[in-house]
């Protein structure tokens, strides 16, 4: 008796091969890929930015209304300003996190840190 299954082939994967999706799967050459990249993580860190705004507002009113309805609870009042305070404390880090991270490029001798294109170029020997 013959197994007729391993003497076939079947194919996995698609015609043309697999493709990722949105702009990071349509990448063509190493050049590309870097820019792609340079390009998704700089958008991720946009979006990151103003989810953190966004979350600042929202801590800051949460904050506020629990304050005018503390009525005139020492404890409430003080839960409030705590709240209200660590949302401000968490958007100046947000904000602040970019020089902090230009600093540290500073300290361990790569000035231009957040030039994704340069750092690759340096790993890989690519042009940028």
């Amino acid at each position: 008796m013959t197994n007729l299954t391993a003497q076939s082939s079947i194919p996995i994967a698609p015609s043309g091969g697999f493709r990722g999706i949105g702009p990071l799967g349509n990448v063509t050459s190493e050049e590309g890929a870097v820019s792609t990249f340079s390009k998704f993580i700089s958008s991720a860190i946009g979006i990151l930015t103003i989810v953190a705004i966004i979350w600042f507002i929202f801590v800051l009113f949460t904050g506020a209304i629990s304050m005018i309805g503390a009525g005139g609870d020492k404890a409430q009042v003080e839960a409030a300003k705590k709240r209200i305070t660590s949302g401000l404390i968490g958007l100046v880090v947000t904000i602040a996190a970019i020089f902090i991270i230009k600093l540290v490029g500073y300290v361990i001798g790569i000035p231009d840190i957040l030039n994704f294109g340069f750092l690759f170029s340096m790993i890989t020997g690519l042009t940028p």
